[in-house]
């Protein structure tokens, strides 16, 4: 690989990097790691989202910054690309621990992130 084309890829990386918006205040409860049957989920307070579902004998999966919220739904993608993952029970108390329903499956809240605690 040349140079020139290692500046580039380095260039693009640090383009996309800079495309993920900080999890907002009104919604600080989304950041964290989520688990449950047949998915996972990764939000962290800079925008970075990381999903992975097994359905049907396959599996899904996304790393792509965050581009917004839709009112409980999550937003990511890159440019013109997106996914929305809907949300049909935002993150919500239920006995000691975290949950909230995306697309159809219930997720349990496993950590809260780098640093953070629970509580």
């Amino acid at each position: 690989m040349n140079l020139r084309t290692l500046l580039l890829l380095l260039l693009l990386a640090l383009g996309l990097a800079a495309c993920a918006k900080h999890v907002p205040s009104d919604k600080a409860e989304y950041v964290g790691e989520w688990q449950g049957k047949s998915m996972y989920l990764l939000i962290t307070q800079d925008g970075s989202v990381r999903y992975k579902r097994l359905k049907g004998g396959g599996s899904t999966s996304i790393e792509a910054p965050l581009k917004r919220f839709d009112g409980d739904d999550i937003v990511v993608g890159i440019g013109p690309m997106s996914t929305v993952f809907t949300v049909s029970k935002p993150p919500y108390r239920d006995g000691g621990e975290w949950k909230m329903v995306v697309d159809g499956v219930e997720l349990t809240r496993t950590s809260r992130g780098p640093g953070r605690s629970e509580a």
